[in-house]
């Protein structure tokens, strides 16, 4: 039930690690302010590798930069592997809470199950756009509003 995980996905404090290892903290993002695990029961596909995930994220941004409408976020790829999505809000107000930013991911997962690439390598309807993630070796998604709020999403 990839779908109810998302819907439930318990949270789960930041490692002191983690948060102190993580160089992005502001420079593309302020400290998270939430956090949570997401356990997919999807595998990585074999032979993933950071220009797959790149070439994927290119895609997302493409998608947002020819749409009709001012897209109000930015999507990218970080680290060594490319491993770690960004979602930066880019008006202020559009993801300033956690529940905003899940709406996006909501209608992130709606357009991911319409991919053809989706659909071949899961049910659809039960996958998420974490599940989508998990396939594609992401490891970690951070979603903020580019002022005062981060989501941090770790794809287990």
């Amino acid at each position: 039930m990839p779908a109810l995980a998302q819907q439930a996905a318990k949270p789960a404090a930041a490692p002191k690690a983690a948060a102190t290892e993580d160089r992005y903290i502001g420079y593309y993002y302020p400290k998270p302010t939430s956090t949570e695990v997401f356990e997919s029961q999807l595998q990585t596909i074999a032979g993933v590798e950071r220009a797959q995930r790149i070439q994927f994220t290119t895609v997302v941004s493409q998608g947002t930069i020819q749409s009709a409408y001012r897209v109000p976020y930015a999507v990218f790829a970080k680290g060594e592997k490319a491993d770690r999505m960004i979602i930066v809000g880019m008006q202020g107000g559009e993801l300033n809470t956690v529940y905003r930013m899940r709406a996006l991911l909501a209608n992130m997962t709606t357009m991911s199950r319409l991919s053809p690439f989706f659909q071949e390598r899961t049910v659809a309807e039960d996958a998420t756009f974490f599940d989508l993630l998990k396939l594609l070796g992401f490891r970690e998604l951070t979603v903020t509003d580019g002022e005062k709020v981060t989501h941090q999403v770790t794809i287990k």
